[in-house]
């Protein structure tokens, strides 16, 4: 079973506490195309609060489309609301979480983000039992968002038994 016509994920959004910065660092930084902007958004009629499930007197402010090389669409949100702002959630917070981006070469992304000053988290790991064959690393936006590069150049070992392939596995002979 499964929603009527599912084709995967289109895009994912998150609110940044400043959308000129994430918008230098998306761009200049890791290299996506911002797409399009739209906002601001302001409810007189609780729109917000019953489609969004945010204060009934917040503002969108702006938010911003972004496409990185093949991947999957994002949106970035610049809120202005009365009853305030959590801090960044750790990935271990409930609605924690990290956008994943594919690289050719960790090695060489790895370098060229530490040179560009952006806190990478400890080394690369290499992924065990059904992600075998994956090489991964967390980084940090300048806001203290997580956010990982991968990389499996030759697929992942579950690929070899998925019904739905998204990688073609090259293994070496074991």
């Amino acid at each position: 079973m499964s929603i009527p016509g599912l084709r995967g994920l289109d895009h994912v959004g998150f609110t940044v506490p400043d959308i000129e910065a994430a918008t230098k660092f998306f761009v200049e930084i890791l290299g996506c195309e911002l797409i399009y902007s739209l906002g601001p958004f302001k409810s007189d009629d609780g729109w917000m609060a019953r489609q969004l499930n945010v204060h009934p007197d917040a503002v969108i402010v702006q938010n911003r489309h972004f496409r990185c090389g093949h991947g999957s669409n994002f949106e970035i949100f610049h809120y202005e609301t009365p009853d305030g702002q959590q801090p960044q959630p750790k990935n271990s917070d409930l609605g924690g979480h990290h956008l994943a981006f594919y690289v050719d070469d960790l090695d060489a992304a790895v370098a060229y983000l530490k040179k560009n000053e952006v806190k990478v988290l400890g080394e690369p790991v290499a992924s065990k039992g059904p992600a075998s064959g994956q090489r991964w690393i967390y980084f940090l936006a300048p806001w203290g968002m997580q956010l990982e590069l991968l990389s499996h150049p030759h697929g992942k070992r579950y690929e070899l038994e998925a019904d739905v392939k998204l990688w073609t596995p090259r293994f070496p002979a074991d």
